[in-house]
């Protein structure tokens, strides 16, 4: 299951992404589920987890972070399945649109990208909105919010239909705000870009498409209608202090390039329609990421023969490839051959012991051989994977089953409370940890476990009394128990007799 469905919500005014409630969904060969908190329902997007994806952004982010003097290791990642170019920040978040990596042409498009909402993270943009927000007044707050999603959208007449005539001063007062701050954004990118080492050109490249893209297509958005800037206008920002940069002409290696055209292979493959996938990757493209987008067509297409000779031409070529190991377990796991996907997803846990994502794919092929021996394996994997993703809904209830297949309830009613509680189903999470905690020894750490899902999930009404927290008392040994008790040194000693003669 390389990548993953997840549903969160982005308010970018307020500098909130989602939480870390996460539920399952459904499993896309190369593309695995996760989750959706409960109050993103009403502005909630879809998101991706995908190994490779998350470690490519892992390698070129985190650097770009450090330069901008952000701590590297305090900001979560969010790949977004959306198809257009977008990127977000706030908080400690990083949101970045599927589309950003088919638009892109080079991974310095991209680093400038990340540069520039690290310019966003750099500068607490986010929370400054907030107060822009504010400053406009409370009854304006919901429709600001709605309006402003609306607008960064591409959509600024149904932004300004939601805040209704009346408020669009707000709104332009708002947006103008916003628009200094993605030019702020903007050059402090190329300050950080200057920092590495990296070229600025990727920035002025993607910009320039940007703007001729808004050229072609004949766009006339009023400008003071945008929280972003016009491309044109944003290029021309730049253009100057970008080509001074002493680093401009660095390019890419062809190593670089590589696994970028990979990655996109991949995203084509998934999320785009498999004729067209194949129209794009004819047969005879024998190139890695043509084979990469065939496989994964070929699978979304049912036709599984083709896709395991497309994707084991890779792995016979690139055997230390996780992810093309990952996709041919994926693809004999989801068709039924469960025996025959152990080795591979064996191979990827092996090349990356510290991905939990490898460990639940190992894990689910090894329960679902319902052999003894491998599901007492399965549990060592999930329970690794959960140590490094606690709010993994799906790691949870693959675990629930391993420890039900092994005859063990009450660990598996926990993890199921586990499970449920990530999903946000509370009234769930609180039956089922109820349910395991006279199984589980008190005082252990499962069984604090289930007592902090009891108390988090507590409704404040109409639920059962809390179970108590105290040890049990224990009882008193019978006298055949006992043991003879040592005398104790007296805390004052025996006087000192002396012989007067």
């Amino acid at each position: 299951m390389p990548l993953q469905l997840v549903k969160a919500q982005v308010v970018k005014a307020s500098a909130k992404f989602g939480s870390t409630l996460r539920k399952s969904l459904a499993a896309l060969a190369a593309f695995a589920t996760a989750a959706a908190p409960i109050a993103a329902q009403a502005q909630g997007i879809s998101t991706l987890r995908d190994a490779e994806i998350e470690q490519w952004l892992e390698d070129y982010s985190r650097p770009i972070f450090a330069a901008a003097g952000l701590n590297p290791k305090s900001i979560e990642i969010i790949i977004v399945n959306d198809p257009t170019f977008n990127a977000f920040a706030g908080g400690r978040y990083m949101g970045v649109n599927s589309g950003l990596f088919t638009f892109a042409k080079t991974p310095n498009e991209i680093e400038g990208v990340i540069a520039h909402e690290a310019g966003h993270l750099a500068g607490n943009h986010g929370a400054r909105s907030a107060e822009a927000m504010a400053n406009a007044g409370t009854p304006m707050l919901l429709g600001l919010l709605l309006a402003g999603a609306a607008i960064a959208a591409g959509s600024p007449e149904a932004g300004i239909g939601l805040l209704g005539l009346g408020q669009n001063i707000a709104i332009k007062d708002y947006l103008v705000y916003s628009r200094s701050q993605e030019a702020t954004a903007d050059q402090s990118s190329i300050t950080y870009l200057n920092r590495l080492g990296k070229s600025t050109k990727g920035a002025m490249d993607i910009w320039s498409r940007m703007r001729n893209y808004q050229i072609i297509t004949g766009q006339r958005v009023n400008p003071f209608l945008q929280s972003h800037p016009l491309a044109n206008e944003r290029f021309s920002a730049l253009q100057t202090r970008a080509m001074e940069s002493p680093y401009f002409n660095v390019q890419d290696s062809p190593e670089e390039i590589h696994r970028l055209h990979l990655i996109q292979a991949k995203i084509k493959g998934f999320l785009h329609d498999p004729l067209q996938t194949l129209r794009d990757y004819p047969l005879s493209d024998q190139s890695d990421p043509a084979h990469y987008a065939r496989a994964v067509a070929y699978y979304r297409h049912s036709e599984i023969e083709k896709a395991l000779k497309e994707i084991r031409t890779l792995t016979a070529e690139h055997p230390d490839n996780p992810y093309f190991n990952e996709l041919e377990g994926q693809i004999l796991f989801e068709y039924g051959h469960t025996n025959e996907s152990i080795a591979p997803h064996r191979k990827t846990v092996e090349l990356l012991p510290d991905n939990p994502l490898m460990r639940i794919n190992l894990a689910r092929a090894l329960i679902a051989s319902h052999e003894p021996d491998l599901i007492a394996e399965a549990t060592i994997h999930l329970k690794r994977a959960v140590a490094k993703e606690k709010d993994n809904g799906f790691a949870w209830y693959e675990l629930a089953r391993a420890y039900a297949e092994q005859g063990e309830t009450a660990k598996a009613d926990l993890a199921t409370a586990e499970s449920r509680f990530q999903a946000g189903a509370h009234p769930d999470a609180n039956h089922f940890a109820r349910r395991a905690l006279p199984g589980l020894e008190r005082g252990t750490a499962e069984w604090r476990q289930a007592m902090d899902i009891i108390l988090a999930t507590q409704p404040a009404e109409g639920a059962p009394p809390l179970p108590s927290a105290q040890p049990a008392p224990q009882p008193l040994p019978s006298p055949q128990e006992r043991q003879p008790q040592e005398k104790k040194t007296p805390d004052v000693p025996d006087p000192v007799v002396i012989d007067s003669n």
